[in-house]
């Protein structure tokens, strides 16, 4: 049984095929009512000619405007299911025009035979104008059918399919951590809460340098932690981004724990912000202050 991925793949292939067809058939049109020209081009061959011929004898051809509405039905079928990229720069106006345009230019082509003599002029232009036609209902039609496909969604959705009902409730408990955030659905700003209830699961962060893992989610969780009475170690890779915030954290919460909690930092860089021992010798192993200057190890 196919997955959806593989249905989407196959109804996309379809569409691109009949797209195609279409394409073929504007140009098998081309060359049946200017063939004068693509033959003063020497753009013609005997296995060409019998396909035009035999083309011609289904009737495709009997009238000057079956041909191009075949390519134009097959065109309109190809539309039917694209989807493209979403966008909210969707104006109904411009796809008004595009369509109007497109049609008016493609149907409208014929003109030229009664307005031009020369027939390589006469063929260039007609084929030019008619191209010209195409493309704008290629271009109108993909944006209508793009804009039919979000007006006529009936999913929790918002107009641009990108945001979805968020939770807005704030879960605490015991070990929870919270951040506050915001949404828009409806043309609408909400708040709303991403709440962990058990980060002892394990988390994880990932971002590229200076997306703000440290300042959005890192920071807010310590102080949490710390405010809930916590004990922790802090990997401080760009020390004292997270050491400075967490010392001061820890004296303004002191009346969290069960009794005075004590702060040590380790840095191997810079021995003069680093509490010291000597495991070697069992006398001196008890860790020995960090050397403060008048202000205090952080302020």
């Amino acid at each position: 049984m196919s997955t959806t991925g593989e249905n989407e793949m196959g109804l996309r292939k379809i569409l691109d095929m009949t797209r195609f067809a279409s394409f073929f058939m504007l140009l098998l049109h081309y060359y049946f009512y200017c063939y004068a020209l693509f033959k003063s081009w020497g753009l013609r061959s005997d296995i060409t000619d019998r396909i035009l011929h035999n083309t011609a004898n289904t009737g495709l051809f009997s009238s000057f405007y079956h041909s191009k509405l075949m390519a134009l039905g097959l065109l309109v079928i190809s539309l039917l299911g694209a989807k493209g990229k979403k966008s909210d720069e969707l104006h109904p106006k411009r796809i008004v025009w595009l369509l109007a345009s497109g049609v008016f230019l493609f149907f409208g082509s014929a003109l030229i035979f009664q307005w031009v003599t020369d027939i390589q002029k006469l063929a260039v232009s007609y084929m030019i104008v008619t191209s010209a036609g195409y493309l704008g209902i290629l271009s109108g039609g993909n944006l209508l059918s793009r804009l039919i496909h979000v007006k006529l969604s009936r999913d929790v959705f918002n107009e641009i399919n990108e945001t979805f009902p968020q939770e807005e409730r704030l879960i605490k408990n015991d070990y929870s951590v919270n951040y506050q955030a915001q949404y828009r659905l409806k043309n609408k700003l909400r708040r709303s809460y991403i709440n962990m209830i058990n980060p002892f699961r394990g988390s994880i962060v990932c971002g590229t340098p200076g997306a703000g893992k440290s300042w959005f989610i890192i920071l807010p969780l310590i102080r949490q932690m710390i405010e809930k009475g916590y004990a922790m170690f802090i990997y401080d890779f760009k020390y004292d981004d997270l050491s400075k915030p967490a010392y001061n954290w820890m004296l303004l919460n002191l009346q969290q724990y069960g009794h005075t909690p004590s702060f040590y930092a380790i840095n191997f860089d810079n021995l003069s912000s680093s509490h010291r021992c000597n495991p070697l010798d069992p006398k001196i192993c008890s860790i020995l202050p960090m050397p403060q200057n008048q202000h205090g190890p952080y302020c």
